[in-house]
């Protein structure tokens, strides 16, 4: 998929950041992550993301990646799987190219390790990763990693395949500067946890679309929020927000780390072997996985 095929594909639907499984072990689950990916490409997901922030990128050694993306692919269908890839500068670009050698249609570039970095860092960080490969190239705007209109109206004009941008910021006066000032040169995506609490704000600030974390275990809800939210039927909106979202906001807010536990909870219930997180994040407890079931109850599939 070339960049400006994979730049429509994501503003064409709901995107979501399939969990990673892994055995009693901590291994990469080949055959059960294969069913789950299966299982979620055949609902209404242009792109998945594969070993993406939800899919604990960030508990993975960079040498088990590709085999991730690959299984993905696999079994994806016509839904385009892009890789995640992060860290530091030279790790990224190892990353980018072994994901794009087994056929990833683009990378989500998470934050650099650790550190914060001036703006001119975080531009010559993102240069090299986009000049390293041919395929999309999309930004994450979050935590130790946020790139002001300026740095990235000048990533766009030296990248042609940097194709998107995500926020997971939260501030809406420096998305809707960025989206003023790029135009429809990027895609944006919104990439807040638990996305569609935030949905209407960043629907009025230029986005068209989100990742969608509970997409993993309640992928018709989900997209029944989004067909909604697009046609402008609050009523229907507010609904779901009141019987689902708030109360899985709830549970999420417990721990630290519960936007991915969670999430991987729900998954188990639908009955994916998805595995344990892997430390430093930990699992619900018996209690929060007796609130997660009677949660998902009704979308049992």
């Amino acid at each position: 998929m070339s960049p400006q095929e994979l730049k429509a594909a994501l503003g064409s639907g709901l995107l979501s950041f399939p969990v990673t499984h892994f055995d009693a072990e901590g291994r990469f689950a080949e055959k059960s992550y294969k069913e789950h990916v299966a299982w979620l490409a055949s609902y209404e997901a242009p792109v998945l993301f594969a070993a993406g922030g939800t899919g604990e990128f960030f508990s993975l050694k960079p040498n088990e990646i590709p085999g991730i993306v690959s299984a993905a692919k696999e079994v994806a269908g016509k839904t385009a799987i892009v890789s995640g890839c992060g860290y530091g500068t030279e790790i990224a670009v190892d990353i980018a190219r072994s994901v794009e050698k087994v056929g990833a249609d683009g990378i989500l570039l998470l934050p650099h390790y650790l550190i914060d970095a001036p703006q001119e860092g975080l531009y010559a960080h993102i240069k090299k990763v986009c000049q390293s490969v041919g395929f999309g190239v999309m930004v994450y705007n979050r935590d130790n990693s946020v790139l002001q209109a300026d740095t990235l109206a000048r990533l766009c004009d030296e990248c042609p395949n940097l194709i998107g941008f995500k926020d997971g910021t939260g501030d809406i006066g420096l998305v809707r500067q960025i989206t003023a000032k790029i135009g429809d040169r990027l895609m944006y995506l919104g990439g807040m946890p638990t996305a569609e609490l935030f949905a209407e704000a960043y629907l009025g600030a230029g986005f068209t679309t989100y990742s969608s974390a509970v997409f993993n275990f309640v992928p018709g809800l989900a997209n029944e929020f989004y067909a909604a939210l697009r046609a402008g039927e609050r009523a229907t909106c507010e609904r779901i927000l009141k019987d689902f979202f708030y109360p899985f906001m709830a549970i999420r807010n417990r721990g630290k780390g519960y936007a991915v536990s969670a999430v991987k909870a729900g998954v188990r219930i639908q009955g994916f072997a998805a595995g344990p997180v892997r430390t430093p994040l930990t699992d619900l407890t018996s209690d929060e996985i007796g609130m997660m079931e009677a949660l998902i109850a009704p979308y049992r599939r």
